[in-house]
């Protein structure tokens, strides 16, 4: 039984090197790209095209949603549910709406955001292929690996294997499909 490819993948020394490679790649065509990297790279995003703009839209109307919540609840509670008219103050105090307001609207923006967040990310994550490659343990400490998917339209094991050694790594090896 043949196991499935998940894709080719190159182990760097140096963050330019990892770099270089996905520029070359990028320029020779491939298009399903993934990078790993002991800390954060931010040209790196940028070269793989990784859009993170869906997080704060999410906390946003999340935000608003959670303020209107309150607000809403707020007024529903003091002028038509239960009227009390206290001290003469007016029904509608809006003054008295807002702390609480604000503070909802951050509680439910934040949790947004960690919801949001673990979904676009597939988190937690308790397997993924590239964890059973030989060395990669080291993508924590002080290597950089690239890793071309078999995903990819120009995915040929072969040619990719090449194209990866071109780059002078320090090693190329194949990943296997989990299952």
């Amino acid at each position: 039984m043949t196991q499935r490819l998940h894709g080719i993948m190159a182990e760097f020394r140096t963050p330019e090197a990892l770099m270089d490679g996905v520029k070359a790649a990028k320029r020779a065509g491939f298009t399903k790209l993934d990078a790993f990297s002991p800390f954060p790279l931010a040209d790196l995003a940028k070269e793989l095209d990784y859009r993170t703009s869906a997080i704060p839209w999410i906390a946003l109307v999340a935000a608003v949603l959670g303020a209107g919540a309150q607000y809403g609840s707020q007024y529903w509670m003091n002028v038509v549910d239960y009227p009390l008219n206290v001290g003469g103050r007016p029904l509608h105090s809006w003054p008295a709406f807002i702390p609480s307001t604000l503070i909802v609207a951050i509680l439910w923006a934040g949790v947004a955001t960690l919801l949001g967040l673990l979904l676009i990310l597939r988190l937690p994550r308790l397997h993924h292929p590239v964890f059973a490659v030989p060395g990669f343990e080291r993508a924590s400490e002080d290597r950089f690996f690239l890793c071309i998917l078999s995903g990819d339209p120009l995915f040929e094991t072969t040619a990719v294997r090449s194209f990866l050694e071109t780059l002078s790594p320090e090693a190329v090896r194949e990943v296997l499909a989990c299952g």
